[in-house]
């Protein structure tokens, strides 16, 4: 998948035609986007979405069969592009300590709009995920789905990080769970802290994700130090 500064590659077909080869294709991404944030998952439809960009829901069908894949898209991209900022960000850090405290910054600052990608705001991208991403999973159909290569993005991203928290503490016997649950609790806490304040001690922050951040390094550096985890 292309993007206007940023080449990111989706490594499986949720969509029937790609949308980032063509005007139309990119204005279903931004329109569904801004739509989805809008209105929510649930009350979101082609037809609305086809509405807004002033076409057919037959055109927009001829990209996605459903909305169930244009969300796993839109989640699937949201994985790929923090896997680049990711592995930009931390490209020429020696230190793996210092490595996974930048990784955890970016995870956190998910929230900011990237002007690379300027048919995409990342902004109201990460305001879905925190809403809307964990339906892509708890389906049914998620073993299938699996299978599909719908995950790919996500897997490959808490893989790139548990291999830093690896590296950091070899003898540290569950980096893939940590780093999931990181991953899971940086949108979590900030919901919590908006809809659900009494789940979260992150509340009563104009910024909740910069509160997130600091209860993310106290999780990820206590259970790595921990000596009884070792």
């Amino acid at each position: 998948m292309y993007a206007t500064g940023i080449k990111l590659s989706l490594n499986h077909r949720s969509y029937l035609r790609e949308p980032e080869a063509t005007e139309l294709g990119r204005k279903i991404i931004t329109e569904s986007i801004t739509l989805i944030d809008a209105l929510g998952f649930e009350q979101f439809t082609f037809k609305k979405l086809a509405a807004e960009i002033g076409s057919t829901e037959a055109s927009v069908y001829r990209y996605f069969e459903n909305k169930h894949k244009l969300l796993v898209y839109l989640v699937s991209w949201y994985w790929a592009w923090l896997d680049y900022r990711v592995t930009f960000e931390t490209n020429n850090i020696a230190s793996p300590r210092k490595r996974l405290l930048r990784v955890i910054q970016v995870v956190s600052s998910a929230n900011l709009n990237d002007p690379a990608t300027t048919h995409i705001d990342e902004a109201t991208l990460h305001r879905i995920v925190i809403s809307e991403a964990s339906k892509v999973y708890l389906t049914k159909e998620v073993d299938a789905d699996n299978k599909e290569g719908y995950f790919l993005e996500y897997k490959r991203l808490c893989k790139r990080i548990a291999e830093i928290v690896s590296e950091l503490n070899p003898a540290y016997a569950y980096p893939h769970a940590l780093v999931s649950t990181m991953l899971e609790a940086a949108h979590q806490q900030v919901f919590f802290a908006r809809h659900l304040p009494s789940l979260t001690d992150v509340h009563g922050h104009e910024q909740p994700e910069a509160a997130t951040c600091d209860f993310l390094k106290h999780l990820i550096f206590s259970a790595i130090d921990d000596k009884t985890t070792r």
